[in-house]
């Protein structure tokens, strides 16, 4: 078979680069090792009254409810100063030296009476602290943390601010990924006020609905200006299938968003063998009409090919013609 011509070749080439950036496009990823991608630093620290065995940082609090608050609470508008305590307990039988510092946007507004504070063993001790609220803070919520130290562990206590004045819900879910068996997505506080967010799961197929989860709450506070990034695992992800999830978002105070992706889910192994028979059947229809048209154009043949009257022998034979005298038209004399 002759070699096909350059505009064939070039033809063949370009059909196999568009099929294999098909095939790329449609395999899935390989999922990503399982995790919590939405982990904070907030989320994980040690709570209120948790930490060494030998003592404890915790809200002041009186009376009959001494130690119960979780965090601090304050309420206040802009420019004023509000006060509170903080309790830290030594259990041990040495004196406890801590360090206290405040973390996080509200923790930044926080001046306490002693940075350094030293309990004698087996005593409480009470701190007062002041929190001030700018001037131009804008009204919402705000949080921060109190982080008592030792110098080898520390307590973090929350600190929740309330700022006076007109507050805005505003949540977005952005970034919505689909791989593999896991849904990735990430929620954004665009408001002033601290949001306990929900979360609706759907997924169609084009066969229907695939994944179905009724709205839900999240384990977690958004505050303001804050994102986080999380993971919705979905174990039973179709093998074959184009999808469409859609998530959506709500918090108290009429805060609603939603987002949607789309993903094809294909196995990788039939995809690719596939591929393969598809190129295969493409060579051999761009051979055959590449000879039916140099059939068509009556292309001579290549140099060193035999002929149909070269290889069949021949047996015909001419009669041979004996020649006579030659006689010379005239008049006779």
């Amino acid at each position: 078979m002759s070699p096909p011509t350059p505009r064939l070749r070039r033809a063949l080439l370009v059909l196999t680069t568009a099929l294999a950036a098909l095939l790329c496009a449609l395999a899935p990823l390989p999922a990503a090792a399982d995790g919590p991608a939405d982990t904070d630093p907030a989320d994980t620290a040690r709570a209120a009254g948790d930490g060494p065995a030998d003592w404890t940082a915790r809200p002041a609090g009186g009376g009959a409810d001494r130690d119960a608050r979780p965090y601090v609470y304050l309420e206040g508008t802009p420019g004023t100063a509000l006060q509170d305590r903080l309790a830290v307990t030594n259990s041990g039988r040495a004196p406890l030296t801590v360090r206290l510092r405040g973390d996080g946007r509200a923790g930044a507004w926080i001046g306490f009476a002693a940075d350094t504070v030293t309990v004698p063993a087996r005593t409480r001790a009470e701190v007062p602290l002041a929190l001030t609220v700018p001037p131009d803070a804008v009204p919402g919520d705000a949080s921060g943390e109190v982080v008592a130290d030792d110098g080898d562990e520390e307590i973090r206590v929350p600190v929740r601010v309330r700022i006076g004045g007109p507050t805005l819900a505003a949540l977005t879910v952005e970034d919505v990924e689909i791989s593999g068996g896991t849904i990735r997505y990430a929620l954004v506080n665009r408001g002033n006020a601290m949001l306990e967010p929900r979360l609706a799961v759907r997924a169609d197929g084009m066969f229907g609905t695939l994944l179905e989860r009724p709205e839900r709450p999240l384990p977690l506070e958004l505050a303001p200006g804050r994102r986080v990034e999380r993971t919705e695992p979905w174990p039973d992800a179709p093998a074959l299938d184009a999808v469409t999830v859609r998530l959506r978002v709500t918090a108290p105070g009429g805060a609603r968003d939603e987002a949607e992706a789309s993903a094809t889910y294909l196995p990788v192994a039939p995809a690719v063998g596939g591929g393969l028979l598809v190129l295969g059947g493409l060579a051999l229809l761009g051979s055959g009409a590449y000879r039916r048209r140099r059939t068509r154009r009556g292309d001579p043949e290549p140099p060193g090919a035999e002929s149909a009257d070269d290889r069949q022998p021949t047996t015909e034979t001419r009669p041979l013609v004996k020649a006579g005298p030659l006689v010379k038209a005239g008049a006779e004399s």
